[in-house]
């Protein structure tokens, strides 16, 4: 199965990757075009286009304007070890074998603003563009026309490579509205993660990011390759919820932490 996820705000470029192995984006011509539009911005654009503050849009500014090919060790990081958010707190990738690493290579990809569609170990320099901006384009009026069906052929061509037609979305929202599902070749499931509070279970935001960063180790911990054996993931109180679930929406619930 082919697994997808969000990529995080926030960026770790100081902690040295724990491995040397690394592989190029495949879509950097895409990422080169999107970068000089960003060139044209000021910083008081960036921060009204992103709603972030005056600080981080300066520094995303300068991001823009040190971009360079070609990308290396010295210049760029892995961008399954670079993204450092509530979803990747859940993946731990520091702490997953060379190994492992090399299964996420061939079995996950990181949809993203500005690369499109990253595979693990794939280097990256840092950035912040999310998928929701509607960054006018040649292409569009934002970032959804300006891949078009570019990261959905992508997705189609690694789920032939791996072996079989199961993507499981693990991606927000706002990412996989990037994917055009009618025209992936393969069933899509979604599981969903609730947390109790007050008595009910709920999807909390927090929660779930976490969770489905856990849940994309737990695939990659044991190679699963059957969606019924999803139902096994039990990582920090998580439990199927059998009653709850179809076979596109497994549901897993935890009690009040």
């Amino acid at each position: 199965m082919l697994i997808v996820l969000s990529p995080a705000k926030n960026l770790d470029y100081d902690t040295p990757a724990p491995v040397k192995s690394h592989s190029q984006p495949e879509m950097l011509d895409d990422a080169a075009e999107l970068i000089q539009v960003c060139r044209g911005l000021s910083p008081q654009q960036v921060g009204s286009l992103m709603k972030i503050s005056d600080k981080l849009a300066h520094l995303n500014v300068e991001r823009y304007h040190s971009w360079s090919r070609p990308f290396s060790a010295k210049n760029a990081k892995q961008a399954l070890l670079a993204f450092n958010g509530d979803v990747y707190a859940g993946l731990e990738a520091q702490s997953l074998s060379e190994k492992q690493l090399d299964y996420a290579q061939k079995h996950l990809r990181i949809l993203s603003g500005l690369y499109g569609l990253l595979k693990p170990l794939d280097l990256m320099q840092p950035y912040r563009l999310e998928m929701g901006t509607k960054l006018d384009n040649a292409r569009g009026k934002d970032l959804y026309q300006f891949w078009g069906d570019k990261i959905t052929e992508k997705l189609n061509q690694s789920l032939q490579a791996q072996g079989d037609n199961v993507l499981v979305n693990l991606a927000s929202n706002e990412y996989f509205k990037s994917v055009r599902p009618a025209k992936l070749d393969g069933v899509i499931v979604t599981p969903v993660f609730k947390d109790q509070k007050n008595g009910q279970y709920k999807v909390i935001s927090f929660y779930a990011k976490k969770a489905r960063g856990m849940m994309a180790r737990y695939i990659i911990q044991h190679q699963i390759t059957e969606v019924k054996d999803l139902q096994g993931f039990d990582t920090a109180g998580y439990r199927y919820a059998e009653e709850q679930s179809s076979a596109q929406s497994p549901v897993f619930i935890r009690d009040e932490q």
